[in-house]
């Protein structure tokens, strides 16, 4: 017990201190998940040993369901933050993205882990999945605030959100194909990961997604119809709706991360502009809440000892997966991106393809499935070394690029964007909103 009021008051004293520091970390190159990352460490087993996981039960299993929760929360702020039209717009573009560029970057993490680290084929395969995905939750600083949006033009901030939010959980197949590969005869494994894994799991992922995000929100429009709910009572629907997601879909057996992503990306179609901008800023609040624990979480769960025994292999890798995991595959993948228009534009999407929360999940599930620990030993250290990477160079090569890419001269020169009309507000919604801002 004492062990879990250490960890909880260690966990709200630290949100506390960054939040009292926010407006300096903000013009500093040192982003929270950094900061929160370090605390970890100093608090952790290895220095004051204030937090300890082992205490509190399987650490793989732990850091399995806050990383859940973590990005369950992150996707749905992703769903709200991509304008309307984006998908619509650009569907050829994110399937490519998608649909060619994960099984690149699969295959090039597979043959780096494969290469350097010497490990069989199929676990350096399902290690090479748990490292492709971009992460969503530490993406954010990225494409949001205000430095974003005055550097990056947003065909670049929408293409790193939406391509962060869909391949977290399309990369599902991925891992679980190398683990069935791992775990059965070859002839079960396909036949398996082709009829429950495909079809099932991801397959009714989606679908289930999408029935919960349109039901929500329409559940909404009609409770502000007839004026049910409240304003505060808003700022938490979708939070709620990312917890009854990532549930329910364990319940169903699915794949709850798409099954997250699906739901907020059709409930964001559905509710009006008023309700995405409202939402939007609650859930930047809520990801943040959520964001932080998990990477102090994640810095008193370091294997300092296994990361010495990888030895000069491991930092050989880390920086391997950094320059060689995206970059390339988007240089390659330009001329069918559209809204990757320049080599600038390819090396910045590519570049920032941070590993973080998503890896967390799927390296504590499959260590707990197979009891290999090297999994972790391997996937942490590239988890550290993004982190530490990204979370540095995020400012300044955002400041950077927007200079000599011309990306200012594009944002302060572009016109605003047609679009189409929203649904119009009810009257007792407008009345309401009115003598709100009077």
């Amino acid at each position: 017990m004492n062990e879990f009021n250490a960890l909880v008051a260690a966990l709200g004293g630290v949100i506390l201190c960054l939040g009292l520091g926010s407006k300096w970390l903000a013009g500093s190159p040192f982003p929270p998940t950094l900061v929160a990352l370090a605390v970890g460490v100093v608090l952790g087993p290895e220095m004051f040993g204030l937090i300890d996981l082992k205490k509190l039960g399987q650490e793989s299993s732990i850091l399995e369901k806050a990383a859940r929760l973590t990005i369950g929360i992150g996707l749905v702020g992703v769903a709200l933050r991509i304008p309307r039209s984006y998908p619509r717009r650009n569907w050829r573009e994110m399937l490519v993205l998608i649909g060619l560029g994960m099984p690149l970057m699969w295959a090039v993490s597979t043959m780096l882990v494969y290469l350097i680290l010497d490990l069989p084929f199929w676990l350096a395969a399902l290690i090479g999945a748990i490292l492709t995905p971009t992460d969503p939750v530490a993406a954010s600083p990225i494409v949001a605030g205000d430095a974003a949006e005055k550097n990056i033009p947003e065909r670049i901030r929408h293409a790193i959100s939406f391509d962060s939010g869909a391949n977290d959980g399309v990369s599902y197949l991925f891992v679980y194909l190398a683990f069935l590969m791992l775990t059965m005869a070859t002839g079960d494994a396909l036949s398996h990961w082709m009829l429950h894994t495909l079809l099932w799991e991801v397959g009714m992922a989606t679908l289930f997604g999408l029935v919960i995000g349109y039901t929500l929100g329409k559940l909404l429009l009609i409770s502000e119809r007839h004026d049910a709910i409240q304003d505060d009572w808003r700022l938490i629907y979708t939070a709620a709706l990312a917890l009854f997601a990532v549930g329910a879909g364990r319940l169903i057996g699915s794949d709850e991360v798409l099954v997250v992503f699906a739901a907020a990306s059709i409930f964001a179609q559905v509710v009006s502009a008023s309700d995405r901008k409202n939402e939007e800023r609650g859930q930047e609040a809520v990801n943040r809440f959520f964001a932080i624990p998990i990477f102090i979480l994640l810095g008193a769960a370091l294997p300092w000892a296994k990361w010495h025994a990888l030895g000069w292999k491991g930092i050989l890798l880390v920086a391997a997966l950094l320059l060689l995991r995206r970059p390339p595959v988007l240089l390659l993948l330009r001329p069918l991106l559209p809204g990757i228009r320049t080599t600038p534009d390819a090396l910045f999407v590519g570049w920032f393809g941070p590993i973080a929360v998503a890896a967390i999940y799927y390296a504590s599930m499959m260590e707990h499935k197979l009891g290999s620990p090297v999994i972790w030993d391997v996937v942490s250290l590239a988890i550290c070394g993004s982190v530490l990477a990204h979370g540095m160079s995020g400012a300044p090569l955002t400041r950077f690029f927007g200079h000599k890419a011309g990306w200012r001269q594009e944002i302060t020169t572009k016109k605003p964007p047609h679009n189409p009309p929203e649904r119009p507000e009810s009257q007792k919604n407008a009345h309401r909103r009115k003598a709100a801002e009077s």
